[in-house]
């Protein structure tokens, strides 16, 4: 489905959200209100109308936040049963926190009447929507007129694509080879209705198009390039304007835009709320350290973190002094291909071995937080001399801001072995979202409070 035809159904499923929630929660409002309970249980005027806006506002920006109006128009059933659910279970959490700041009472079978209804309604609204669209549009809808450019056997595999991805009606007004096109192609813009002109052909003919790109772009039709240059490549593609200079953009890691500044702005209010806490912790584990054992009681160390960026990373001292000076003579332990890591490290100190169970020495990386070089969730940051070793396929996983947890810490931590390590990085980085960042944060709050996993 091209981009733009997507924002409609986008927009189209944000709004039945809107009204579907607004209907379920006057069906259980009417509900509730013909129980034989005891309780009389309604709303004020007013307050009916804020709650109900206040559901619908919710409901499309949890929508909007989980990302579940991009796969909808083709999302299987497995797929689509937890992202409703948790949808409407978010939401009605919501209303609970409203209830609560505006001192109302709610009744708790309604709240229960009002999840169940919005649910079922969306789940249902969901499965028939796209068919329902596509069976509008194939049969009253007007019809889509493209002009595909190509060699036969092109355009015959790019026309059964288009019409595989798109549940719009599309007319094919012709097919034309690269030649037919310089001179068929303006007759047809002129002629007929063309509403976008499709080339699928040799990147290398592309400058011999010239004039023809030229010709639509007058007439204002719009057109599309097939990019087969680098066939093999997973990114992202984008067109970029510097300058006036249009930029053909591949991206295997997620761009700047609004959900990585809300990254940011998470990180930051997070590290700080932390740091403010625990500051009784972070002073009493600091005297610990002072009183156990000699040497500085924060460890500063050189590591790789946004695209390679050298920056000093933090933590609570949980070695002796000369650590580093006798890690020679411990290297045939080691347990990794390339990081250096033993399980019963003899360097390390009594109070060290506590604070690393628990993840406490970690603690003075919400600093690094706090300056960007780190973020609460993101591949860990390595040292220089690790990724001097890296394969090129591992060296992907420093395109993206090195976190203090990622998914590695919810699947065994120390316990994985290298390459697997590697793996989970680049899969966060691929499948990187703010619905994922949440649910690694809420699974290694309890890995940490156990102490499972670190040596």
């Amino acid at each position: 489905m091209f981009a733009h035809q997507r924002r409609k159904i986008q927009l189209l499923f944000a709004g039945a959200d809107g009204l579907l929630t607004a209907g379920a929660f006057e069906a259980a409002y009417a509900t509730r209100l013909h129980l034989p309970f005891e309780r009389t249980f309604f709303f004020a005027a007013n307050i009916h109308l804020l709650l109900i806006a206040v559901c619908v506002v919710t409901w499309v920006a949890l929508g909007v936040f989980q990302r579940v109006y991009n796969y909808l128009d083709s999302a299987s059933t497995r797929r689509l049963l937890p992202g409703t659910f948790r949808q409407a279970l978010i939401g009605t959490v919501v209303v609970i926190l409203v209830e609560y700041l505006l001192r109302l009472d709610i009744s708790r079978s309604f709240l229960l009447l009002f999840f169940s209804f919005n649910l079922v309604l969306l789940l249902i609204a969901r499965l028939l929507l796209p068919k329902f669209i596509g069976a509008f549009q194939r049969g009253f809808g007007t019809p889509y007129h493209l002009v595909l450019v190509g060699g036969d056997g092109k355009t015959s595999a790019l026309e059964e694509r288009l019409r595989q991805g798109s549940p719009f009606r599309l007319e094919i007004v012709d097919r034309l080879t690269e030649t037919e096109c310089v001179t068929a192609l303006p007759k047809l813009i002129e002629g007929g209705v063309v509403d976008e002109v499709i080339f699928d052909v040799d990147s290398s003919r592309l400058a011999s198009l010239e004039e023809v790109f030229l010709a639509c772009d007058e007439e204002g039709v719009r057109t599309r390039v097939a990019i087969d240059f680098f066939p093999h490549i997973n990114s992202d593609i984008t067109l970029d304007r510097v300058g006036g200079a249009p930029l053909l953009t591949f991206s295997a890691a997620p761009l700047d835009d609004l959900r990585l500044v809300l990254k940011r702005f998470f990180d930051i209010a997070f590290s700080a709320i932390v740091l403010i806490v625990l500051s009784p912790l972070l002073l009493l584990v600091a005297l610990l350290i002072k009183a156990t054992s000699s040497g500085p009681i924060i460890f500063r160390q050189a590591r790789c973190g946004l695209n390679g960026r050298r920056f000093t990373l933090y933590k609570f001292r949980s070695m002796i002094e000369n650590a580093h000076d006798l890690r020679p003579q411990l290297e045939h332990l080691n347990e990794r291909e390339i990081a250096f890591k033993i399980a019963r490290d003899p360097r390390i100190t009594p109070v060290g071995r506590w604070l690393r169970k628990f993840s406490i020495d970690e603690f003075p990386q919400f600093v690094n937080v706090l300056r960007g070089d780190m973020s609460i969730v993101g591949p860990r940051p390595p040292l220089p001399e690790e990724v001097d070793h890296y394969e090129r396929w591992q060296r992907r996983r420093l395109r993206m801001r090195p976190g203090l947890t990622c998914l590695w810490a919810v699947a065994g931590r120390d316990g994985i072995d290298f390459n697997a390590w590697m793996r989970m990085d680049i899969s966060y980085i691929e499948n990187w979202s703010l619905q994922l960042d949440w649910s690694i944060i809420l699974k290694t709050i309890p890995q940490v409070l156990a102490g499972r996993g670190a040596h």
